[in-house]
């Protein structure tokens, strides 16, 4: 498995960036956990914290597609070390605001200028399409591993964050992200040499959001981040309920596990089916495998068995992903990938949000266990979805692109169209 792996790193710089890319998206895995638990100390108000995070994830939501198209106009370092300028001063402002008890709307003020950054997931898969542009096998790869690293961030990002927190004072976990976000992203912008050069699309060929197959992926997105903010929440008030509070994070963590499993082998996976059957695949895998957490704890059966159900159950997400950032490629013109793939990843994250609370709410007004109808129903939706969108989802980009003076004069020239059959690759998104 390794030596597979191995080969995506061939191009010179790719550890590099990769190592970068990581480290800021660690923070955005710890951000969450920090803002709530750092405004609930400070506050005694867990609702005032939700609030002020779900103001930030609105802003994340509306300004992520935004920096997209900027990123996709003037390149990925331009746009990234400006957003890190812009964003440190209300950073800052939220950490003093909270420190010293400033009034209430001072943090929603802050946070949701601070919480606007580029898409670092996407940016970074941006440049594995680019250095395997005519290696789809080689990029089916990449986006695999990313995908993995995805779930690893979301596995220990959280955990760090609390340790942080608890550990030493209410602001250190978000002060932590704060920097690891900062010197991810100015470090991952120093690597000149692999970024994609800048495509744009030719006047008057509109945003990526005009693409058939984006506008038909993004739904089925928004449906997965419910599957994922739901079953956070639930397995979290399930232990509680259970008297196992504690165990609530190794349960999320066996979830992330599986999906990083499953993610691993699916890229050594050779495809001839397209990336929109992929999905489909995905979905129904998914909607099937989270029947499982429903029905054992409907079944009362224990959080032992629940953690082996969470597991399998996580095996579904990472196919999904991959299959549907795959789609996001080749749905749109190379000079508006970055844009795509911020509106998947903003699809992602309010349906996260969305997730959490309905799943919150289920899970206060009825009985232990009942809220993982939400996730199930969700990945019900998803399948649904990618079914009747199925033949938009297959339509490849047919948006001309034109050669543009900003791109280095040693870039390779841009990849030619492939057929979305030949096409096994991808990744996907997510800072959920």
């Amino acid at each position: 498995m390794l030596a597979s792996y191995r080969r995506i790193f061939a191009p010179p710089g790719t550890v590099a960036f990769t190592l970068a890319g990581l480290c800021g998206r660690l923070s955005s895995s710890m951000t969450g956990v920090g803002t709530l638990v750092m405004i609930a100390t400070r506050r005694d108000s867990y609702a005032l914290a939700g609030a002020v995070s779900a103001a930030g994830v609105a802003a994340v939501a509306l300004g992520m597609p935004l920096l997209g198209r900027l990123v996709d106009r003037y390149g990925q370092r331009k746009v990234a070390v400006r957003s890190v300028l812009v964003a440190a001063g209300p950073f800052a402002g939220l950490l003093l605001c909270v420190h010293y008890g400033a009034p209430t709307w001072t943090y929603f003020v802050c946070w949701p200028a601070a919480s606007v950054q580029p898409n670092l997931g996407g940016m970074v898969r941006a440049r594995w399409a680019h250095l395997h542009r005519d290696d789809p096998a080689a990029r089916h790869l990449a986006n695999s591993f990313e995908q993995v690293l995805d779930e690893l961030c979301f596995m220990t990002g959280p955990v760090l964050s609390m340790l942080l927190c608890t550990t030493l004072f209410p602001e250190a976990g978000l002060l932590v992200a704060g920097l690891l976000s900062g010197t991810g992203v100015l470090l991952f912008a120093a690597q000149r040499r692999t970024e994609p050069p800048v495509r744009p699309v030719a006047r008057g060929g509109g945003g990526a959001w005009r693409a058939a197959g984006l506008r038909a992926v993004v739904p089925v997105f928004l449906a997965t981040g419910l599957v994922f903010g739901s079953m956070e929440v639930t397995t979290i008030a399930y232990t509680d309920a259970l008297g196992q509070r504690a165990s609530g994070g190794g349960m999320l963590a066996l979830l992330a596990a599986g999906s990083c499993a499953s993610g691993l082998a699916f890229g050594l996976v050779r495809f001839r089916r397209p990336a929109a059957t992929r999905l489909l695949a995905g979905t129904a895998a998914m909607a099937g495998l989270l029947l499982l957490p429903l029905t054992v704890a409907s079944a009362g059966a224990g959080t032992a068995v629940l953690a082996v159900a969470l597991f399998v159950a996580g095996s579904g997400t990472a196919p999904t992903m991959v299959a549907g950032m795959t789609v996001v490629q080749e749905a749109v013109p190379e000079g508006q990938l970055n844009e795509g793939m911020a509106l998947a990843v903003s699809g992602i994250v309010v349906g996260i949000s969305a997730g959490s609370a309905l799943g919150g709410t289920i899970a206060q007004h009825t009985a232990p266990g009942t809220g993982y109808l939400v996730p199930a129903s969700a990945a019900v939706l998803a399948l649904l979805l990618t079914a009747v969108g199925h033949r938009r989802l297959q339509r490849p980009t047919t948006a001309p692109v034109e050669p543009t003076a900003a791109a280095p004069a040693t870039s390779a020239p841009a990849a030619p169209t492939e057929a979305p059959a030949r096409n096994p690759a991808a990744t996907v998104g997510a800072d959920r």
